[in-house]
């Protein structure tokens, strides 16, 4: 075991929980051994400490501090929630326009081929043909037309 491997094992050294390499390298390395020795130090010392109890005033003034704090009013504490429901409308509101805006300009629904390949070929003659249909049917209306002025 190296010593980055048996400072991993420091804490558990003290409880016994360490692997039996680690106990090795502490009795080969010097090092190692002074870093085990200070960790006991500081531990013994902070298993010494005492904390120190607060003020007996301590939580009078902490409720005495948030009194004096202006309290928030209603609209304080909506802006929030009501600016991001107003951000949210504006949002879903443009979607929307744009989403009908986009079905009104296309009547279908399919997506169209750059042309010069075979499906934009074939989208370009099928809409071809339904102008030349809605052209001879106009044709066709106004000849009965004129027709039956003549008659």
């Amino acid at each position: 075991m190296n010593c980055q491997q048996v400072r991993e094992y420091l804490f558990d050294l003290d409880t016994g929980q360490a692997p039996a390499a680690a106990e090795e390298h502490l009795r080969s390395c010097s090092a190692c051994a002074a870093e085990l020795a200070a960790l006991r130090r500081t531990m013994s010392l902070l298993d010494a400490w005492q904390t120190p109890e607060p003020s007996p005033y301590f939580d009078t003034r902490l409720r005495a501090r948030l009194r004096e704090q202006a309290p928030l009013g209603w609209w304080q504490t909506l802006r929030r929630p009501a600016m991001a429901l107003a951000l949210t409308l504006i949002v879903a509101m443009g979607v929307m326009i744009h989403g009908t805006r986009a079905l009104h300009q296309r009547s279908d629904f399919a997506i169209l081929a750059p042309p010069g390949t075979a499906v934009g070929d074939l989208q370009s003659l099928d809409k071809n043909r339904d102008l030349l249909a809605n052209i001879e049917l106009l044709d066709e209306v106004s000849y009965d037309q004129n027709n039956q002025v003549n008659q």
